[in-house]
């Protein structure tokens, strides 16, 4: 079998590096129009003819599949919207084989270790599957167990991949654009983190806690006594699948509120937590009816159910920090804060055209703003292609690149797009967005007002040093290297001047930070900022008190030893 699988794999790599040999080598350099125009036909079948395969032979292929549809910064958009359409549903392995492999794992026969066990699995994945049972106090609960010898057959596709991957890589264009064998690497500690139901456990704990203050999600509990490297016990939290509309509505819940819901749960994972659930397709989400009292207009209270927690992503705080300023660009629409965020964060390469960018964002957002992820995905071709005149040399020179860290958010952002989209097509992402916005800059103030003060403190010392400086200059205590003995007393003059000037830099600066403080709500703090700067640059007006030192007496001053200036 697995040597089939292998034969199989491999036959389609050389077919495929076959087809790019005649066509991008061979045929490009005689018909270049013919082969730029039928590109998306052609590799819109080979992902086809992909997915056929992988849905066959399942094991890794299949991951591999839903890996390669969120790599968009590799593979055009026609190739990644056919993979998407992979779904990781495979028939279950029959009860005989599962049934060792939980015996082998808790140490104990199947009626001990539960009260009873339903053995026709509720799904079926490429690594494992799901059954019903009942723990021994009653406790009703979900086991997940791997595929008996999936770990085997994972190394061999691995290893069938390792030598697809070099030969695609003799393909010269290719070889020039992606490091093969690197995603190689990056899908296999994905596979890693999969079967690893300990660290799964793990991560749905860590989700509990984050969502502890909301009641409206809710995260199946592990059950530590039965959870295993390959077997995991959650609690049963089986309700209304998320895409099951007809009977989320015939529950009396709105399915704008299970959109607005969703959409707020991954703003507080991806903004807050810095840790997010990185598979929403809809076998992962439930939607739960409660009971109770519900909103003004009727509707029914309900609680938003996440499970499977294999795949999960990670954002550094840093990135987190221009993420949030991302957000609060897009929610007050400033344009240059966007950009700013994505050059930050690494989106933009280095030859980017900031300004030209910047421009684009601006042009985007005032077309864009206020509408519907319907009427977005109506945006007629001629509004799309007046906007690609316009940044025509920008989009030719593409200075975008997708950073390993956004790699699986991205994938994971999009999935959400659909989901959000098939609830309630009229879901308006900037509407929403808005106030999280808001809320994120009213977070923020208490921050920046720390780091104005702490501004404010440095910069009442400038004129201070500066004066201590002079003083200490004119009585002789810093030596004037002057080569020309007439030009001392104009180097007092422009000393003196420029003091003067520093404290009309520093007011200036003082009521910008008034003015800052009083957009803020800080009225008081403002008004006394703002008093004191106004005295400050009048007191830098004065005149200025050239210490009975004429020309001749300060040069002759110079002669006595002294320390020099550059070591004060």
């Amino acid at each position: 079998m697995v040597y089939t699988r292998f034969l199989k794999v491999w036959g389609f790599a050389l077919r495929l590096l076959l087809h790019l040999l005649v066509w991008e080598l061979i045929l490009r350099r005689f018909r270049p129009e013919r082969v730029r125009r039928t590109a998306p036909q052609r590799y819109r079948a080979w992902a086809a003819a992909f997915r056929d395969l992988a849905a066959a032979l399942g094991g890794a292929l299949i991951k591999l599949g839903q890996f390669l549809s969120a790599r968009v910064d590799l593979l055009p958009d026609f190739v990644t919207e056919e993979l998407a359409r992979l779904q990781d549903e495979v028939p279950a392995e029959p009860f005989e084989r599962i049934r060792p492999l939980i015996e082998s794992e808790l140490g104990e026969p199947l009626e001990g270790a539960f009260r009873s066990f339903d053995p026709i699995a509720t799904a079926g994945a490429s690594l494992g599957q799901v059954h019903r049972a009942a723990l021994p106090d009653g406790t009703p609960v979900m086991v997940k167990v791997q595929r008996p010898g999936i770990e085997r057959l994972l190394a061999a596709d691995l290893a069938a991949m390792t030598v697809v991957a070099r030969i695609l890589s003799l393909y010269p264009p290719l070889r020039r654009r992606v490091q093969l064998d690197r995603l190689l690497q990056e899908f296999a500690r994905t596979l890693a983190m999969e079967l690893d139901y300990i660290a799964e456990a793990r991560h749905a704990e860590q989700f509990a806690r984050n969502f502890a203050d909301d009641p409206g999600i809710r995260i199946p509990r592990p059950f530590w006594s039965h959870t295993r490297r390959r077997v995991l016990v959650l609690e049963d939290v089986t309700a209304i699948k998320i895409t099951d509309l007809a009977a989320i509505e015939r529950a009396g819940i709105s399915r704008a509120s299970v959109a607005r819901r969703l959409y707020q749960a991954y703003l507080r994972q991806v903004f807050y937590d810095g840790f997010f659930h990185a598979d929403p397709h809809p076998g992962n989400l439930f939607v739960e009816p409660m009971e109770g009292a519900g909103s003004p207009d009727g509707e029914r209270p309900f609680r938003l159910t996440f499970v499977d927690f294999g795949m999960v992503g990670r954002i550094s705080p840093e990135a987190r920090r221009w993420l949030r300023e991302a957000a609060i660009g897009l929610g007050i629409r400033d344009a240059r804060r966007i950009v700013q965020a994505m050059d930050a964060l690494g989106f933009l390469l280095p030859e980017a055209d900031l300004e030209l960018l910047t421009r684009a964002v601006e042009r985007l957002l005032g077309r864009v703003w206020g509408l519907s992820m319907a009427e977005l995905r109506k945006w007629s071709l001629a509004e799309a292609e007046a906007l690609f005149l316009e940044f025509r040399e920008l989009l030719l020179r593409f200075p975008f690149q997708i950073p390993q860290e956004f790699l699986l958010l991205g994938r994971t952002l999009g999935i959400l797009a659909g989901l959000v989209t098939r609830l309630d097509p009229g879901f308006n992402v900037f509407a929403e967005a808005e106030p999280f916005a808001r809320r994120l800059l009213e977070e923020e103030q208490p921050a920046l007002s720390e780091l104005a003060l702490e501004v404010l403190r440095h910069l009442v010392r400038i004129p201070l040093d500066l004066e201590r400086f002079l003083a200490r200059s004119l009585a002789g205590e810093i030596r004037w290297q002057v080569a020309f003995p007439e030009a001392q007393e104009t180097m007092i003059l422009i000393a003196e001047g420029f003091q003067r000037l520093v404290w009309q830099i520093t007011g200036v600066v003082w009521w910008i930070l008034a003015l800052f403080l009083w957009a803020n709500g800080q009225e008081l703090l403002a008004g006394i900022l703002g008093g004191i700067a106004g005295l400050w640059m009048l007191w830098g007006l004065r005149p200025w008190p050239r210490r009975a030192y004429g020309a001749r007496k300060f040069a002759q001053r110079r002669t006595g030893p002294g320390p020099d200036l550059e070591a004060w």
